[in-house]
């Protein structure tokens, strides 16, 4: 999923893609109240431990954290509270068929305000990755960059 120049993105997983295959992503939609925008409006957001889960139906975003809006009086929001994500319905039957499947989750990739409104989370459906498969990419990544050094310093030598 692409996205677009008007969307800014206020929080990433990096772990996420370290951590698990990524077969599938999906834009949602976020119920949030007026602190929860304001304070992400400001980039206060944590992904990094969050996760997505089927509850009577409806698609939650558990344990990401958005901190409390700083200028607010005494109407404060949780910082983890569960927050309810926004998909079609056909979607949502698509996504909790796929979760049921043994080793499927869905994970936060980033959130972002499309055309600086409304706030979105890009969700993954994603497979976790073994150790040896985290080294395996680890190993990939650094030989990548050691080839791309010695290009580069191959071009400065003549």
């Amino acid at each position: 999923m692409e996205q677009k120049k008007k969307d800014h993105v206020v929080a990433l997983n990096r772990k996420a893609r370290h951590d698990y295959f990524v077969v599938d992503t999906f834009e949602c939609g976020v119920v949030l109240t007026g602190t929860e925008i304001k304070s992400v409006r400001a980039g206060k957001v944590n992904l990094k431990d969050g996760y997505a889960k089927f509850e009577r139906g409806e698609l939650w975003l558990m344990n990401v954290h958005i901190s409390p809006y700083e200028k607010a009086s005494w109407a404060q929001h949780d910082p983890r509270q569960n927050r309810k994500l926004l998909l079609h319905k056909s979607e949502l039957r698509r996504l909790g068929a796929k979760v049921k499947e043994k080793g499927f989750t869905l994970v936060p990739l980033s959130m972002y305000l499309k055309e600086g409104r409304l706030a979105k989370v890009a969700l993954a459906l994603a497979q976790g990755k073994s150790a040896h498969d985290r080294r395996d990419a680890i190993i990939a990544r650094d030989a990548k960059r050691a080839i791309a050094r010695e290009l580069r310093n191959r071009g400065k030598e003549h």
